[in-house]
């Protein structure tokens, strides 16, 4: 379907969530063609993918007749008026209840929208459906008893990610143009990073995080924050200034006020890799290409290996894996048949005494300050995301440079940003040998969110003018599927 005025020829859907703003901000196309077109998408892509828990149809077109409305009765406009977006099966949605992908507990539909989901609802946003998960949002592939498994848009036998994986599917195969996630170990960056989309983990408080399932309170939101994905790190940029905001419910929220940055004489370091974790050369690639990229769009540039961070992926184990869970083992036992693999695999290890607890948590401080202090003149780091790209469904082991390396290990580069409680944006910077997105990772300073997301755009802009100046089809190289 074409566009009227300068919109003639894109196709709306495939469009970036700015865009959709902007076309419909424009009269270009209504609210109602809008979310028409991402429910056919669906129709057409959903069956093979199984990204929704749910989807709204009626409900979705209904907004979409109230947003129209509203607009011809001249009432103001929010940031994201009709524009459809998703949300994570783990968010509270007034009138339904958030199942998780569990069949160990049964909730009852919940009261309200969680706070994240009510800030994009004031901005004329329309819900278009849930997405799926793994069982307790407890794995990094997305697989449940309740609604089933999730496969990667490009490759039915390969995983999105997880746990926010439903999602990251839904967006790549443009069935959504962006919506509402959770990351806390890599949950929104990894599956960025294997769909070839955007994903943006916060510094923990920015974005409210009341109304999750799982809690969001200690210990879970000491390392875990809400966030955003869509298909451009701008699209993010734009999720972050809607869902911001002091929330006096949130244990962890702090009232931060939006800020302009300025990017300009700034430093950014390059970390080819974690330490001595073996890493695919097309990823390491990909990082040193970011960082060419930032160079050459006037940003200091040079190479980085912070000191002392080395047993940060096993501080977040103790704190994020095995301290919480020794309760979900209470919830699991005597109906372990009911619970799913994605789920008992996360419950391995003994549980960590108190002692052992206190010790991780200053470690953590420890580590926090000391890295916190190295980047003093450092406003972002370019490193990978994961050491691998989108893996096969259960598979846990893989061959890197002659080396074997394991989930644990793989995992380690996003982990980092978690333990430490740092903001953390993930963009798509090319597809590998064998056709599959890799993504880069920036990572910024505590509470610098702005900054790290202005980067992130401009390094997609440079990436931008390198894809599609290299591509015949005028495509580009990377990017949704």
């Amino acid at each position: 379907m074409g566009c009227a005025g300068g919109y003639t020829g894109i196709v709306p859907y495939r469009s970036s969530l700015c865009l959709m703003a902007a076309m419909v901000r424009d009269g270009a196309i209504s609210p109602v063609e809008l979310v028409e077109a991402h429910l056919r998408q669906i129709e057409a892509r959903n069956p093979a993918l199984n990204a929704f828990v749910a989807v709204f149809a009626e409900q979705a077109l209904a907004e979409a007749r109230d947003r129209e409305g509203a607009a011809k009765q001249g009432e103001p406009r929010g940031l994201l008026h009709g524009v459809p977006v998703t949300i994570k099966d783990g968010f509270d949605i007034a009138g339904q209840a958030t199942v998780v992908g569990s069949r160990l507990h049964t909730p009852s539909p919940a009261a309200d929208d969680a706070p994240a989901v009510t800030r994009l609802r004031q901005q004329g946003a329309v819900l278009l459906g849930r997405t799926n998960t793994p069982e307790r949002l407890a794995a990094f592939e997305t697989d449940n008893f309740v609604t089933g498994r999730t496969n990667h848009p490009l490759d039915r036998e390969r995983t999105p990610g997880g746990s926010s994986g439903g999602e990251a599917a839904a967006i790549a195969s443009f069935c959504s143009p962006g919506g509402l996630a959770s990351d806390g170990g890599g949950s929104i960056r990894i599956p960025a990073h294997f769909c070839g989309i955007a994903g943006f983990k916060p510094t923990p408080g920015r974005i409210s995080g009341v109304g999750h399932t799982p809690p969001l309170g200690h210990p879970a939101g000491l390392m875990a924050a809400v966030g955003p994905m869509a298909r451009t790190a701008e699209d993010l940029r734009l999720l972050f200034s809607v869902l911001a905001g002091y929330d006096p419910q949130d244990p962890f929220s702090a009232p931060v006020p939006l800020r302009q940055p300025a990017t300009e004489g700034l430093r950014i370091g390059v970390w080819e890799q974690f330490y001595d974790v073996p890493l695919d050369p097309e990823i390491r690639a990909a990082v040193v290409r970011a960082g060419t990229l930032l160079e050459a769009l006037g940003f200091a540039v040079e190479p980085f290996a912070p000191q002392g961070m080395e047993r940060a992926p096993n501080v977040w184990s103790a704190l994020f894996g095995q301290w919480p869970a020794a309760a979900t083992r209470k919830l699991v036992e005597g109906r372990e048949r009911e619970a799913h693999w994605t789920l008992l695999e996360s419950l391995g290890g003994a549980t960590p005494s108190a002692e052992l607890i206190l010790v991780n948590l200053a470690a953590r401080d420890r580590m926090r300050a000391a890295l916190v202090r190295q980047m003093e003149g450092i406003a972002a780091i370019v490193m990978p995301v994961c050491g691998v790209t989108a893996f096969r469904h259960r598979e846990r082991k893989w061959l890197v440079g002659g080396k074997a390396v394991g989930l644990f290990q793989a995992i380690m580069p996003a982990v980092l940003a978690n333990v430490l409680g740092l903001p953390a944006v993930t963009i798509p910077m090319g597809l590998s040998g064998a056709g599959l997105p890799i993504g880069v990772q920036l990572v910024g300073r505590p509470y610098e969110d702005e900054l790290l997301l202005e980067i992130a755009v401009r390094l997609e802009e440079g990436r931008e003018v390198v894809a599609w100046a290299g591509t015949p089809d005028g495509r580009g190289s990377v990017g949704p599927i």
